[in-house]
């Protein structure tokens, strides 16, 4: 087992190494999941990931507005 200066050094030069990778990856939740969101409501403007969830939050929370053509056909 590596002990003083040497462990110390070692963990140094694995930290830089681990902080390296990680930088190198650039994986950035927020944007991932924004990119996620590809449907908006023509109504209040609020991101949906996909039509089912649009059709549904459309028909709840938008009762007296008549339904768009694209989620006519979308089966919910």
């Amino acid at each position: 087992m590596a002990r003083g200066q040497q462990k110390i050094q070692s963990q140094q030069k694995a930290g830089k190494k681990a902080a390296d990778a990680k930088r190198a990856q650039g994986h950035d939740q927020k944007k991932a999941a924004q990119a996620a969101l590809t449907y908006q409501c023509s109504v209040c403007k609020s991101q949906m990931p996909d039509p089912k969830t649009y059709k549904q939050h459309f028909v709840n929370k938008h009762p007296k507005v008549t339904l768009p053509e694209e989620l006519k056909d979308v089966v919910a």
